[in-house]
């Protein structure tokens, strides 16, 4: 992939959406990951109004730390970033205060996690309804079209999509690109909703280059037949992923009326 030319054409890609479509700039949460971390410089590289927000709730101290890093170095390199923080941590717990919780932690972990997901979404437009903003999506080829590792309604709730025609590995080469903190380069990547230090690998089973490789085993028309061992293993939990997860990928099913039922 030839890494500078693909970053500019992504820049480029972003400025012309946002000039066309009459809006004055992007809003990104920052997270203190690689994929908002490099969402965030290519936005800011348009030179187009970029606000960056933090919105810890229950954050680890280390990707709080990292998220900061990222954002001051962004300031000082580019005069069109300005950043904020908003503390839903206040509103996480209301909400579960009010709302009724099972016993089955299994269910309430996975539930509240995706509640912490779409209280961001919230916040973000609140912001571009405040600005006419974008809400630039940070999800990469992996998360978005593969496993479908995202919030519905969450962090999958944006307006457009910069990096999600990329592979984790080349999300990686661009952020080189884009001089991204090397604190953010080397952490392992997590998507921080469970309020511990469990990892992105923890959660799906696979790493990331194992996923991307099952990625393209299937596009090549493999089934789990042809490997064994590990190989076999991956395969099979990414196709399992990948299919309970097209409600996701695919557009909202509509229930079409049929044109005798108008008459």
């Amino acid at each position: 992939m030839q890494n500078e030319k693909v970053t500019q054409y992504i820049v480029n890609w972003l400025k012309d959406y946002a000039v066309k479509a009459n809006m004055e700039g992007f809003v990104v949460g920052v997270s203190g990951g690689i994929d908002s971390a490099v969402t965030s410089s290519l936005c800011a590289s348009t030179g187009l109004r970029t606000l960056c927000v933090e919105m810890p709730i229950h954050q680890g101290p280390n990707q709080v730390a990292r998220g900061k890093e990222h954002i001051a170095q962004l300031k000082k390199r580019f005069a069109n970033v300005t950043d904020c923080t908003v503390d839903l941590t206040p509103v996480f717990e209301s909400f579960k205060e009010q709302a009724p919780l099972t016993t089955d932690d299994q269910f309430l972990d996975l539930s509240l996690a995706n509640t912490r997901a779409r209280l961001r979404m919230s916040t973000l437009y609140y912001f571009a309804g405040l600005h006419r903003y974008l809400v630039a999506g940070t999800g990469n080829k992996v998360e978005d079209f593969g496993v479908g590792f995202y919030t519905k309604y969450g962090d999958g709730g944006v307006d457009l999509s910069p990096i999600a025609d990329l592979m984790k590995s080349e999300v990686y080469k661009i952020a080189e690109v884009l001089k991204v903190p090397e604190s953010i380069m080397n952490a392992a990547p997590t998507d921080g909703l469970f309020g511990d230090s469990r990892t992105d690998e923890d959660q799906i089973g696979a790493s990331y280059d194992e996923l991307e490789w099952a990625m393209k085993m299937q596009d090549e028309g493999k089934t789990k037949s042809d490997f064994t061992g590990r190989e076999s293993t991956v395969f099979e939990l990414y196709t399992r992923l990948n299919r309970a997860n097209q409600h996701k990928m695919n557009p909202i099913p509509v229930c079409e009326i049929p044109g005798l039922l108008r008459e």
